[in-house]
Parts: C-alpha cells; sequence; structure tokens
C-alpha cells in the first residue's frame, strides 16, 4: 500500500517549488536559486551555486548570497574525471544529505539518473525522448554541433518504490538557462532538489 505523502516524515529543509537560472562567466558557471511566488515570479535569493572548472574531482559550492561568504551546502563527485561518478550532497557541516549518479549506459539515448535521500529512492528522465535523440544528432553533425541551439528539454523524477513524482525540473525557451523546479515530494531536502536541478544542467554533456 503506498503511504500518503503526508504520513510520511518531511526532509529537514522542504521548498516546494523554485527557479534556476543559469549566469555564464569566464572561468566559473554561476546559478541563481531563486523561491517562486503563486503567480510565478522570481522572488528572494535561495542560494548562489558557482561551478568551477578545471577540478579533477567535480564540485558545485552553493552560498547564502552572492558574495560568496557563506557555504550552506555543496556536491561533489567520488571519482575523478569519470561520467559514471556518483555524486554526495552535504550539508553546512559536511553531513551527507543524499545522492545522484547519472546511469551511463540508459543516457547514451535518454538522460537518465539516480536519486536518493533518506526513505526514499527516485529515477529521471527526459520527458521526451524525441528531443533526447534530436539533441545527441545535432551534436554528430559537423560543424552544425558546435552551434549552440537551445533545446527545451524537461526532466520527470519518479518513486522508484511507488510511481510517484518526486520532483520535476522544466527548462524554459530563453537565451540563458533557466529552470522551474517543482517538489511534490516533501521527503526531498531542498538541497538536494536544487543539487539536482544544477546537475542536470552543469553536468548533462558529460
Amino acid at each position: 500500500m503506498t503511504v500518503p505523502y503526508s504520513d510520511q516524515p518531511s526532509a529537514a529543509m522542504v521548498v516546494p517549488r523554485f527557479a534556476v537560472r543559469q549566469r555564464i562567466t569566464v572561468m566559473v558557471n554561476r546559478y541563481e536559486v531563486r523561491a517562486v511566488g503563486p503567480d510565478g515570479s522570481e522572488q528572494q535569493l535561495l542560494a548562489m551555486a558557482q561551478q568551477k572548472r578545471l577540478k579533477l574531482k567535480e564540485e558545485v559550492v552553493f552560498t547564502a548570497d552572492e558574495g560568496g561568504s557563506r557555504p550552506v551546502f555543496s556536491f561533489r563527485a567520488r571519482q575523478r574525471l569519470d561520467v559514471r561518478a556518483e555524486h554526495d550532497v552535504f550539508d553546512e557541516s559536511g553531513q551527507v544529505l543524499g545522492s545522484f549518479k547519472k546511469r551511463f549506459g540508459a543516457s547514451l539515448l535518454r538522460s537518465t539518473w539516480d536519486l536518493s535521500v533518506p526513505g526514499l529512492t527516485a529515477v529521471g528522465q527526459e520527458r521526451r525522448p524525441f528531443i533526447a535523440i534530436l539533441r545527441r544528432v545535432w551534436e554528430l553533425i559537423p560543424f552544425l554541433g558546435d552551434v549552440w541551439v537551445p533545446f527545451v528539454f524537461h526532466f520527470d523524477f519518479v518513486d522508484t518504490a511507488t510511481g510517484a513524482p518526486v520532483l520535476v525540473v522544466e527548462r524554459r525557451k530563453s537565451i540563458r538557462d533557466r529552470y522551474d523546479v517543482s517538489v511534490p515530494d516533501p521527503r526531498l531536502d531542498f538541497r538536494v532538489a536544487a543539487s539536482m536541478a544544477v546537475a542536470l544542467d552543469a553536468l548533462q554533456s558529460r
């Protein structure tokens, strides 16, 4: 029997809806994570993420403000330069909150991720197989593959035990990458959800 969300323990930090917007700079990729109001408008900054390039182990640090003065959570790969690497999400004190990993074989045609937190495991896939295949074909065409095209792709994560929705990440049509994120399952901590949403952009081509 499926246990209703309301009867299950919630995560320590729950944000049912937020937005992720990418900023591109010379040496780092930055992402704003903002709350979303009832009308869909972006509101206060929840965290600022920074992905340093040319690191042996992939790591993204989230801070409480744009100045980066206070790290509040992060995710880091367990292995060096490995497309199959599992990533752990850490809180401010370094405790593991959850983990995620790309399924390399399944992702050859349609990007697939495993996501886990205490008491919950989920799997996420690109929503539209046609777009997934089109993106891969485009990248293989000489010269055309170097032309940036803002393919609009969405990811749906479901509970592996019940099939219930856990996390939905939808990309908007815009020049800069912008994602609307909803978290219908309160067992998924905001810090893990935000890490997964940023990873879907930052690590998508890995």
